[in-house]
């Protein structure tokens, strides 16, 4: 009868704050510098590199990594359909975006944006179907 007072309690341990891997912010950072740097170059055309060329590519590189970020946190709680659309809109738009600063008619880009946001869109929904099931 006396055994639960010789019991040991368990104490209650603090929450763990997960802090994000050097992954989820070293990728988005990667290929916003990437970005950057090709729109820059891009729109640079072999000339003198100007304030507003240096602007342009430091802008399109933090919103590109911004939203790779924002993508790769919320990522876990969308479903496959969702997750593949995200992902193919967000290559299928910065690809349409560096091809449309080429000086290419937005028509152009924006064919070229859908084509690879839609191989984009099929590639993600296959790997993460395939990775669910």
């Amino acid at each position: 009868m006396a055994t639960h007072a010789s019991m040991p309690t368990r104490r209650a341990t603090p929450a763990r704050t997960r802090r994000p891997s050097t992954l989820s912010w070293a990728v988005p950072v990667t290929l916003g510098v990437i970005a950057g740097w090709w729109a820059t170059s891009i729109v640079r055309g072999g000339g003198v590199l100007t304030g507003t060329q240096l602007a342009l590519g430091l802008i399109s590189g933090a919103v590109l990594a911004g939203l790779c970020y924002a993508l790769g946190r919320a990522q876990k709680q969308l479903p496959v359909e969702a997750k593949a659309l995200a992902y193919g809109t967000l290559f299928g738009g910065t690809v349409g975006f560096l091809y449309s600063l080429s000086g290419k008619s937005v028509l152009a880009a924006s064919v070229v944006g859908l084509v690879t946001g839609a191989g984009m869109l099929v590639t993600a929904f296959y790997s993460f179907y395939v990775r669910k099931h």
